[in-house]
């Protein structure tokens, strides 16, 4: 149980921190990597505003003057021309969002939560099988002993 105790807030906390401080450096790298740009929608997107957003076809001006297209989810019923935020790496091509420090914390969590429940689950059905293992072993004991004695114990009966 000291096993239990001690190890499994352990080995959470750990695996939580490394899974956080990974997590953070994708979101530094991302962030540094990818930049938000205004992009005007080439066609209109059909659909009312309660559909799911849609992919529709944008252009966009990178850092260079370079007219560039492209595709990206928006929000349906939106006019040809109007404009929308799109996120674009440093190539200057289309790329989701940058990971947020929200994802970060929620990826240590899960993965702290994650390890306590397996080592919880570890510890156990370690437990389970030392338990059986050791039953097993008192059960032949047991019998092996009842054989000697059963003998003798019936003998006092039968007079």
């Amino acid at each position: 149980m000291f096993a239990l105790v001690l190890g499994m807030p352990t080995a959470a906390l750990g695996a939580g921190l490394t899974a956080y401080e990974s997590s953070m450096r994708a979101v530094q790298t991302q962030s540094a990597q990818r930049h938000e740009v205004t992009a005007r929608l080439t066609s209109e997107v059909k659909g009312s505003a309660e559909d799911a957003k849609r992919q529709a076809p944008v252009r966009w001006t990178d850092d260079n003057g370079k007219v560039r297209t492209g595709t990206t989810l928006v929000e349906p019923g939106k006019p040809k021309g109007a404009t929308v935020q799109v996120w674009v790496d440093r190539d200057g091509t289309l790329t989701e969002p940058p990971m947020s420090t929200l994802n970060a914390k929620a990826t240590g969590w899960l993965v702290g939560g994650m390890v306590a429940a397996g080592v919880t689950a570890g510890f156990f059905a370690a437990r389970t099988g030392v338990r059986r293992l050791l039953d097993r072993r008192r059960y032949a004991q047991w019998e092996a002993e009842w054989v000697l004695v059963e003998p003798v114990w019936s003998a006092r009966f039968r007079r």
